[in-house]
């Protein structure tokens, strides 16, 4: 299963308006999960079984809870039984496609 997820205050903590130090604290909890994952500027993947994923995604979101009385979380989640390394092959699949 693959999950990509946003998690953040849903109000700035800072007078910045930055979310940082917040989101670090997600992102801390997802590295030391051992799950393959790929973080970019937007959302967090990661790939495993569906309680090992959603056991990370709900303590990601108690780290950014943390942080904040109020949590906003966006989850889009790929349930294929059967497949697992999808975090890379499916990129490889759309590579191939485009002839790179």
């Amino acid at each position: 299963m693959l999950v990509a997820f946003s998690v953040a205050p849903a109000a700035a903590i800072d007078e910045s308006g930055s979310v940082a130090t917040a989101v670090a604290a997600a992102i801390k909890v997802v590295r030391a999960s051992g799950l393959p994952h790929r973080t970019d500027a937007m959302f967090t993947t990661i790939e495993g079984s569906w309680d090992e994923v959603m056991e990370v995604v709900k303590a990601a979101t108690e780290a950014v809870a943390a942080h904040s009385p109020r949590v906003s979380l966006v989850l889009k989640a790929d349930y294929r039984p059967g497949f697992s390394g999808e975090l890379t092959a499916k990129l490889d699949r759309l590579d191939q496609a485009l002839g790179d």
